[in-house]
């Protein structure tokens, strides 16, 4: 029986429906009018192809094979069997994985990290989706949007807004959706592993005056306020996402390209969709504020059960914010394996559901503001083993002016490495790195140029110029390296003639000692280092040539890169089951 018959028989095979759209050159969901519809709406109509001009009412054009334009000609009775068309069988086309699949895998995982508040799917296939999603200006908060060429960083933001069916009655249903949970989601240039930062609602921060776009076209700044909690970037004040991502940019130091909210209903949703999420419990949980009841072990949840399972601290850990963060990163990685092994991606149907769900529950910047857009972010994220993604949290400690602890600040000692190893793209899982002949020639010829002997620092010469750094860093560094590093033979040259992006030290030959000894101080690479040629100096001596570029974080501070998370800050893989303590 052909797809048309069994549309008929009410027994429709939605896999025999993809056709491919000549004009777009993508494959679309086509049902027939006379199959019984789900509650789900269809894919809007193209324009009726030539094929079908003058086609009997109330038939429908036999559905056109995937990788095909036009259905195959009818054999005329008596001729010779023809040999099946490449990639058939007869009638019934190969299923084949596609990267449209694969898209939608990881649009729907990187919108379930929307706090959870995941948020779901892009669906490459469906038109009509693009109505679903609600999208609100970045107010020029963001890079302007994720470009493949470059690292990703996606703030994904769950508020605590208590809109949607039965969600009144969760804690403070007047709340006017703060950042209840925030994740800053970094993925690497290569695309070969990925770092979710949780960042803390009560975490005291200043919030920066936010520009933001109002209804009618008007723009209006919204003052920003300091030692607030972190969950004022949003909601208070009227502040929308634009401000969190500045927040989050003042920060960390790292702008995001995109941004996606979610409120309660996306867990419920998402969660439903996909047939639950297995979780696991190293204890019984009675929590009565969160609505949670479970018995130590696994459980497969959803809907409620699951809202209720990611607003829980009360009962696990030390009962706070903290604690809850630690669990909601448990249920993301299990979120994130169960849409990864789900059956619910070989099945077009509940690919439907899945992709309703989270397009309802997503608000995205307007930059991402389409399923075209969200399917070409799916596909870059598709790139990205689990094994390789990592959670963490901002590292903070209890705020020293409270005598009941409320709040945290930010860990002076740990925070800048963590927020540095994020802006310089560096993996916190060990990561196998793919190199070309080339690169690696290349890497061994920048790393030889550190290896050496040193010259003492009082024999360094060197005069310093800004290449691009803040106004006065030239004299900073230059005050530095007498006072606390003793090189003396040193002077501010002024600007540099041009701007750099990297922080250089140009020398000769015979000055390769001094470069070394200076690198060494500075923590510059062996790639900062330009052997060339020396300059005369002020008193008429040859010297090396720093040019302090955009890189230069201020006086003193290092150029090398952490290359692992510090001692202490916590992290988990995505790949890994945990159980909630």
């Amino acid at each position: 029986m052909d797809a048309q018959g069994r549309g008929r028989a009410g027994d429709i095979d939605p896999a025999d429906q993809w056709v491919l759209n000549p004009h777009t050159g993508e494959y679309e969901l086509r049902l027939t009018p006379s199959a019984p519809q789900s509650g789900i709406p269809g894919p809007r109509r193209s324009a009726p192809s030539p094929s079908r001009v003058g086609a009997p009412a109330g038939r429908t054009a036999t559905p056109v094979a995937p990788g095909r334009g036009v259905p195959p000609p009818r054999r005329r009775r008596g001729a010779p069997p023809e040999e099946p068309l490449p990639g058939r069988r007869g009638r019934r086309p190969v299923k084949q994985k596609s990267k449209a699949k694969k898209a939608l895998l990881w649009t729907g995982g990187a919108m379930a990290f929307v706090l959870v508040a995941a948020a779901g799917g892009g669906y490459l296939y469906i038109r009509h989706l693009n109505g679903n999603i609600t999208s609100v200006s970045d107010d020029g908060a963001s890079t302007g949007g994720f470009q493949s060429d470059k690292a990703i960083n996606i703030l994904l933001i769950g508020t605590d807004k208590r809109t949607g069916a039965g969600n009144e009655s969760y804690g403070d249903k007047n709340s006017v959706g703060h950042a209840d949970t925030t994740i800053l989601l970094h993925v690497s240039k290569d695309r070969t592993n990925a770092t979710a930062l949780s960042i803390p609602r009560d975490l005291i921060v200043d919030v920066p005056d936010c520009e933001t776009k109002q209804e009618d076209g008007s723009t209006k700044v919204i003052p920003g306020t300091d030692d607030v909690r972190f969950n004022t970037s949003l909601g208070q004040d009227e502040r929308t996402p634009s401000c969190t991502v500045r927040t989050v940019t003042e920060l960390t130091g790292i702008q995001a390209d995109n941004f996606m909210v979610a409120d309660f209903n996306a867990v419920k949703t998402l969660t439903t969709a996909v047939g639950g999420v297995e979780i696991c419990l190293a204890k019984d949980i009675d929590d009565e504020d969160s609505k949670l009841k479970l018995s130590k072990g696994t459980h497969t949840i959803s809907g409620e059960q699951a809202l209720a399972f990611v607003r829980t601290r009360h009962s696990v850990g030390f009962g706070g914010d903290l604690s809850r963060i630690t669990l909601q990163q448990q249920f993301l990685s299990a979120l994130m394996r169960k849409l990864k092994s789900n059956d619910t991606l070989t099945d077009p149907t509940k690919m439907i559901k899945l992709a309703e769900a989270g397009t309802k529950a997503l608000t995205v910047d307007s930059n991402l503001d389409s399923i075209g857009k969200l399917k070409d972010l799916g596909l870059e994220l598709g790139k990205l083993n689990v094994k390789n993604l990592t959670f963490t949290t901002v590292p903070v400690v209890d705020n020293p002016t409270e005598k009941v602890k409320a709040t945290v600040v930010l860990n002076d000692a740990t925070a800048p490495t963590v927020f540095d190893m994020i802006k310089n793209d560096v993996s916190f899982t060990e990561v196998k790195k793919k190199a070309s002949a080339s690169k690696s020639a290349e890497a061994a010829e920048e790393a030889a140029r550190l290896k050496g002997t040193k010259s003492a620092a009082s024999e360094v010469r060197v005069r310093i110029l800004n290449g691009g750094a803040a106004a006065g860093s030239a004299q900073a560094e230059l005050e530095y390296l007498q006072n606390e590093e003793g090189v003396l033979k040193s002077e501010n040259a002024g600007n540099a003639d041009a701007a750099l992006s990297r922080t250089t030290l140009e020398y000769a030959p015979d000055q390769a000692d001094q470069a070394r000894r200076l690198a060494d101080i500075m923590g510059l690479s062996g790639a900062q280092l330009k052997p060339g040629k020396s300059v005369i100096n002020s008193q008429g001596l040859p010297t090396m040539t720093l040019t302090l570029g955009k890189d230069f974080k201020g006086a003193g501070v290092s150029f090398t890169t952490a290359t692992k998370a510090p001692e202490g800050v916590q992290q988990s893989t995505a790949d890994k089951v945990e159980c909630a303590k």
